[in-house]
């Protein structure tokens, strides 16, 4: 078996071997390599299902979680008003 970036790494004739070891591998210490110069990621399937299914939007996450029967306070617009920069040049140019 060879070591790289991914750590252990199995050699395809070894995997062909040792299939049922690598699968057995993949479902109790995680994603088993195969191949170093095209490499190839055996995972079980629960785990591939769970990456392919889609995350929900993280508004409708929001909605869907927010606390309810709180009172929340808003602040106002006119609370946090700041003046607009270089707002008098702006008015002097207009006249």
């Amino acid at each position: 078996m060879a070591k790289t970036e991914f750590g252990r790494v199995w050699t395809v004739a070894e995997a062909k071997a040792r299939l049922s070891e690598i699968m057995r591998l993949a479902d109790s210490e995680g994603p088993q390599f195969i191949g170093t110069r095209k490499p190839y990621v055996i995972i079980p399937a629960e785990d591939w299902n769970r990456l392919q299914t889609p995350r929900p939007h993280l508004g409708r996450w929001l909605v869907d979680n927010v606390t309810r029967g709180m009172n929340w306070e808003i602040p106002r617009d006119r609370q946090s008003y700041r003046p607009v920069p270089y707002a008098a040049e702006a008015e002097e140019g207009r006249t």
